[in-house]
């Protein structure tokens, strides 16, 4: 049986700092049930605006904000092709982070320790 290392303690440094409250930024943006459904959209490849809003059932104001907070956190990028806009994810990482906290919600689930909202 392999032997557990762990990794030497250290202090929380100022890069440290600013990774902190990036992920905040991207936490925030997966805060809401509508992004995290259009992340997961988005992570089976790039889709025209007007198909998420279809996908979605929102208005097109209402994705125009959520696609601003994404963008914003960096985690989803737009291209326009003549007049569609596209939107896909800005780096494939996003859609494994989405899947490892699901990962993570399942387990819970299956020990009986669901989250109460």
């Amino acid at each position: 049986m392999a032997a557990i290392t762990k990794s030497p303690k250290r202090k929380p440094d100022d890069s440290d700092e600013h990774l902190y409250h990036m992920q905040v930024q991207i936490c925030k943006a997966f805060a809401n049930a509508t992004r995290l459904k259009m992340l997961d959209l988005l992570g089976g490849g790039k889709r025209s605006v007007a198909e998420l809003q279809e996908r979605l059932g929102v208005t097109a104001a209402n994705l125009s904000q959520h696609l601003g907070i994404l963008r914003a956190a960096g985690v989803v990028r737009t291209e326009r092709t003549g007049r569609r806009l596209f939107c896909s994810l800005a780096m494939p990482e996003v859609k494994s982070a989405c899947e490892l906290l699901r990962d993570v919600l399942r387990a819970r689930q299956r020990k009986g320790r669901n989250l109460t909202i």
